[in-house]
């Protein structure tokens, strides 16, 4: 069949450490459920690319496919890796020349698999597919879904589950593990070969500047903290920040165990595996820069001739991390509650604001809705002395800007989504999608990629769960 994919395979050009090209494993009686139309123009592809079903169910070998060997910190622990159920079918160059990571996930096992069957449920596929997508239309960097098959075919997860493949799209699938491959399998020339593809792939204009390396991981790190930082704006919670899930590019990726907080606080946690709480909400800026420093020690050879001047510059770009974040961060609160300029004693301001919203179990989203809207009566803590205190001075420092009410209105009304993917419908539309009904799929997906429209009526999917949908808890994706 033809199609008008423009696939290339530019990462073969690394040595074949990087990366197995075992072949496919074909499924029964694919069915294409899920469809990204959107995307797919940007893509530059037509309906004659989402009829190749065959292609999505990976029952035909691209001559570009390859699957990727990484290594990674998984909860601290360093362990060798490598895309045990993913495989790339190329890289796919648009029309307008931006060129993208097409791979899929579940789709059998690989070299890497260490035992396991190398596919996936239906269930954590729509997952990462709405998950995305609501991440893109938020305006967060992340990789997009391009579609999802069900193979036709039983897996095992505690008990049968109907298989799935999911298609996505990535600016590129190099992350920190790779990195960490590379020093740890290969040689020093790898590391170097390594860093010239992804400068090549993510900052061509650094070529064969004479501190390219120094510059690559300095603007690595500001991906990566401008990344955290929106995440935390929106209540957002990854759940499994290993370092092979942080990606070079500074895209999310891998929406397994992730979630949306409803009620505020900052210890929360949704994994499962998290039983320690090394992901929570309030750790993931750390985590962030922990995993940017097993980054840096994988460039320390190429960053300066001598150990101790390389882990110089080394520190200093990672003290570049904190401030970079926090800018982004206490500049987006304030964006939040209408301020254009953060002054001294912003930050206070929103420290506050966020003091009450744990101590009254206010919702995050609604709260700054809510602030949105001027419905600060159904705030819950408005009827409180503190809480009075702080709307009022809150007023005053709006009013102190000197700008019309509308100008506020329309900054906070860009910074404030007036939806996001609650757990209980996300879980709604999975149990829906298990049983092959990708109705309320469909449905949540409208609703999720226009979050910041006001003027929509969103109806339930504003309201947090019902008390029976509390502690939630969610699952690696498999």
């Amino acid at each position: 069949m033809t199609t008008n994919w423009n696939f290339e395979a530019t990462y073969l050009d690394l040595r074949d450490i990087f990366y197995d090209r075992g072949p496919v494993h074909p499924v029964d009686k694919p069915e294409l459920v899920l469809w990204n139309e959107a995307l797919a123009e940007t893509l530059g592809l037509d309906a004659v690319a989402r009829q190749d079903v065959a292609l999505f169910a990976g029952n035909r070998q691209t001559d570009t496919s390859f699957s990727q060997a990484y290594a990674g910190h998984q909860f601290g622990h360093f362990t060798m890796l490598g895309d045990g159920r993913a495989l790339v079918l190329g890289e796919h160059v648009a029309p307008n020349g931006k060129r993208v990571d097409v791979q899929l996930k579940g789709s059998g096992p690989t070299e890497y698999s260490r035992g396991g069957d190398g596919r996936a449920a239906v269930g954590p596929m729509v997952r990462e597919f709405l998950i995305s997508e609501a991440m893109h239309a938020l305006g967060i960097p992340t990789n997009r879904a391009l579609a999802v098959v069900t193979t036709g075919e039983p897996i095992m997860r505690q008990g049968p589950k109907h298989g799935a493949i999911l298609t996505r799209v990535a600016a590129s699938h190099l992350r920190v593990g790779t990195f960490q491959y590379a020093a740890a399998a290969g040689s020093i020339d790898d590391v170097i070969a390594l860093a010239d593809y992804a400068i090549q792939r993510h900052d061509p204009d650094l070529e064969g500047e004479p501190n390219r390396y120094e510059q690559f991981l300095g603007r690595v790190i500001t991906r990566q903290a401008k990344l955290i930082a929106d995440w935390q704006l929106v209540g957002f919670i990854h759940g499994v920040m290993n370092t092979d899930n942080t990606f070079i590019s500074g895209e999310g990726i891998d929406y397994g165990p992730c979630a949306f907080m409803d009620t505020y606080h900052p210890n929360t946690v949704f994994s499962s595996i998290d039983r320690e709480g090394r992901y929570a909400y309030a750790n993931q800026p750390y985590i962030g820069s922990w995993n940017l420093a097993r980054l840096a020690e994988t460039l320390l050879p190429l960053l300066a001739d001598t150990q101790e001047t390389a882990v110089d510059i080394a520190n200093k770009l990672l003290n570049d991390y904190t401030e970079t974040y926090k800018e982004a961060y206490f500049t987006g609160l304030a964006h939040k509650i209408g301020l254009y300029v953060r002054k001294d004693g912003d930050d206070e301001l929103t420290d506050e604001l966020l003091r009450l919203m744990m101590e009254s179990e206010a919702d995050f989203t609604n709260t700054f809705r809510a602030l949105t809207l001027g419905d600060t009566n159904s705030l819950a803590f408005a009827k409180q002395d503190d809480g009075k205190a702080w709307l009022s001075a809150w007023q005053k420092r709006l009013g102190d800007q000197g700008l019309p009410d509308e100008d506020v209105i329309r900054l906070m009304r860009q910074h404030n989504p007036a939806v996001i993917p609650r757990n209980h419908h996300v879980e709604t539309a999975l149990t829906a999608a298990e049983r092959g009904d990708f109705n309320p799929t469909h449905a949540l997906l409208d609703v999720l990629r226009k979050p910041y429209d006001y003027e929509a009526d969103y109806g339930r999917y504003v309201s947090p769960g019902p008390p029976r949908t509390y502690p939630y808890q969610t699952f690696c994706g498999t």
